[in-house]
């Protein structure tokens, strides 16, 4: 082990060496008992390490790769290189296997499109949208590019914006800082909750339409249903969200009128700022040119 990382921790020292793997990952893999010091198997991220010992990794597959099958999936792709490739996600479309759809995921189209990704944790899926809410998402190709967008998405320099329909009248514009958790009682839901993650959604009004606004959004966070939960705590939710809104909010569309249409990163190689928008889905798109119709009779 190199001389100058004496001293420091195993999971500090990993990342040093192993920069390719986030973190977190090397952490569960001590924690596994795939990382050894000196020819013995040790458990403990905060051990300190010293120039004398020889550290070795067991690099591991995700439980998920060696679930997931590679499916003949159509992706939408905006964008590719050679280590990051943006598509288009269309409503309906379940980004990450899991409990019931283990498969017709975005993940099963991705290991068919590129068969290296296998390799990868979660096929090289760094960040998610709901199934049914559509637009932009970034793909990596590469290990190396999949741990520098995780820490781009840890650092919060990854901006994306939403474009949604929210119910009645918000505020022009606002910030929500609110800590996002599950659900007390219904696990399977989100909720603003004391001790919850920090979560912080910008939002400003774009057009004010016949019982709904037309907003965009920006996160902070990237919290599981974050635009979603903030609106229905404000008492906005968004139109056809049938888990946070009421019966009435939930029945005026058919999925939750939410649409990521923009993304801007750094690209993980040549350090170059990069930026994609995305139209409206052609669903949300019918929506909102409606609600205009309704707006310009309710004028006359």
């Amino acid at each position: 082990m190199p001389a100058e990382l004496s001293g420091l921790r195993l999971d500090q020292v990993l990342a040093r060496l192993w920069p390719q793997h986030s973190r977190s990952r090397l952490q569960d893999w001590v924690r596994a008992g795939w990382v050894s010091v000196d020819g013995t198997a040790c458990r403990d991220v905060r051990r300190k390490t010293w120039a004398a010992e020889t550290l070795a990794v067991t690099q591991q597959p995700g439980i998920e790769q060696s679930a997931a099958t590679a499916e003949p999936i159509a992706l939408d792709i905006r964008h590719e290189d050679e280590d990051i490739l943006v598509l288009a996600k269309p409503a309906g479309l379940i980004v990450h296997p899991g409990s019931g759809n283990w498969q017709g995921t975005l993940l099963n189209g991705l290991l068919y499109y590129l068969p290296q990704a296998r390799d990868l944790p979660r096929a090289g899926i760094v960040h998610r949208l709901d199934k049914d809410t559509s637009g932009l998402m970034v793909v990596s190709k590469t290990l190396a590019a999949q741990t520098d967008l995780v820490r781009q998405l840890g650092a919060r320099s990854v901006t994306r914006q939403y474009l949604a329909l929210a119910a009645g009248r918000l505020p022009e514009q606002g910030t929500v800082d609110a800590p996002i958790g599950r659900h007390p009682q219904q696990r399977t839901r989100m909720a603003v909750v004391a001790g919850g993650k920090p979560a912080r959604t910008h939002y400003q009004v774009l057009e004010y339409l016949p019982g709904a606004s037309y907003v965009r959004c920006e996160l902070e966070t990237g919290r599981t249903h974050q635009i979603r939960v903030h609106m229905a705590k404000l008492g906005h939710a968004l139109l056809g969200d049938a888990v946070y809104a009421d019966r009435a909010t939930a029945e005026r569309f058919s999925r939750q009128a939410l649409h990521a249409f923009r993304l801007e990163l750094t690209h993980p190689r040549s350090g170059r700022r990069m930026a994609w928008e995305l139209p409206l889905a052609q669903d949300m798109a019918q929506l909102l040119e409606r609600l205009r119709a309704q707006k310009q009779i309710e004028a006359k």
